[in-house]
């Protein structure tokens, strides 16, 4: 029986591709069509250490996903129907319908379109990616993965915005959160590098990357969590702001006459780092911070204390904690972003081993001192493995 799952992240102009073992979460191939629609699309399929490109126009996902297909065939490893366990999809939002991985059928594609307007950017993108694979894959189960399943488990003190019952039930205005198939996968190496059972591990994860997000997680469900009815809320972020007085858009409409789609696309595009130093990149960013750059010193600390602050908030919300987890690839990879969000939390029994902090590694580690009352771990994610591995689990029923 065939553990293999093709596992598809569509987004609004790219299709990413992951083959691998559901179980083990050996990667066999990998790969990416980017710019699908324009003039010029790239292609890049990665196997056994070799990466094969080429550019040609990509008219939509359907060419896409033939293209990702051609690429297996010409440089393998070849993939049939009969080799497939299942088509593990990406889907953002799942809204308060979906709580678990689905298999993909008509009802299951009639509710996600039902969730476009939550989310507009991502939803009509993931759609397509599941139409054309149902076309293409017809005899291969096919399971949807949804990125704000995880925190379906949130209490309704929660989740639940002080606004309008008429908002809150008619327009389904809540928190949702996202980052939630990395947080089921991070949580649970967390626990096993502990040493506890999952269900008994009560958790800080944050998930910092281009996008970032924090989480609450008491035995392993997810009790609160920062991104909110869009991934714009909490963190500071590569471009996207993060927490900002809601009345900040009728301000700016007053004051310069901006519309809404205009202030939504600066708060979501040109905001964050980019709007507070001119990079998104982060490791541009510590390089101008190290060379006296006063905008990227403000945007690293600004950028740090909100971690801080958040990392607080969730201490006191699941009220017992065994440890902080750092994931995503500024908090996989900064020791410096690290030790600016942590340090100084001894009081909290939160503490950073200099040594451990600065030792690169892409496994999962602790880089707390022996002993501490809270664990800081540094735990890789894996967003395509736990894709594959609920998928292959919901075909395994």
């Amino acid at each position: 029986m065939t553990n293999r799952v093709l596992v598809l992240n569509a987004g609004s102009s790219s299709l990413k591709y992951r083959l691998l073992d559901g179980v083990s979460g050996a990667a066999e191939a990998s790969g990416s069509v980017e710019r699908i629609g324009e003039d010029s699309s790239a292609l890049t399929h990665s196997v056994g250490g070799q990466h094969h490109t080429e550019e040609r126009r990509v008219a939509d996902f359907e060419d896409a996903l033939r293209s990702a297909l051609g690429a297996f065939d010409r440089h393998g490893p070849a993939i049939d129907r009969e080799s497939l366990a299942a088509v593990g999809h990406r889907v953002v939002h799942g809204g308060t319908l979906f709580a678990e991985p689905a298999v993909v059928d008509d009802r299951l594609l009639e509710a996600v379109e039902d969730l476009v307007p939550l989310a507009p950017l991502h939803n009509p993108a993931n759609l397509e990616g599941m139409r054309v694979a149902l076309r293409l894959f017809p005899d291969v189960p096919q399971v949807a993965v949804f990125d704000t399943a995880f925190h379906q488990t949130m209490p309704e003190h929660a989740y639940t915005y002080a606004l309008p019952r008429s908002w809150r039930d008619e327009h389904r205005i809540r928190r949702y959160g996202f980052h939630g198939t990395s947080y089921a996968y991070v949580s649970r190496r967390a626990a096993a590098l502990l040493g506890r059972a999952v269900e008994d591990t009560h958790l800080v994860v944050l998930h910092l990357g281009n996008g970032a997000s924090a989480a609450a997680i008491r035995g392993g469900r997810s009790v609160d969590t920062s991104m909110g009815l869009t991934p714009l809320e909490g963190l500071v972020m590569g471009t996207r702001s993060g927490d900002v007085d809601p009345a900040v858009h009728g301000h700016l409409h007053r004051e310069l006459g901006l519309s809404l789609d205009e202030i939504d696309r600066a708060l979501y595009r040109e905001s964050g780092l980019l709007g507070l130093s001119g990079v998104n990149d982060f490791r541009e960013l510590t390089r101008r911070c190290a060379a006296g750059d006063a905008a990227a010193t403000l945007a690293f600390d600004v950028y740090a204390y909100r971690v801080r602050k958040y990392v607080g908030a969730y201490y006191a919300a699941l009220g017992e904690l065994h440890a902080v987890v750092l994931t995503g690839g500024v908090g996989q990879h900064s020791p410096e972003l690290r030790a600016a969000a942590l340090g100084g939390l001894d009081r909290l029994g939160i503490a950073l081993d200099p040594t451990r902090n600065e030792s690169p590694s892409g496994e999962d580690r602790i880089v707390s001192p022996d002993g501490s009352e809270v664990a800081v771990l540094v735990v890789p994610t894996d967003e395509e493995w736990e894709i594959a591995r609920q998928a292959l689990a919901v075909v395994r029923r």
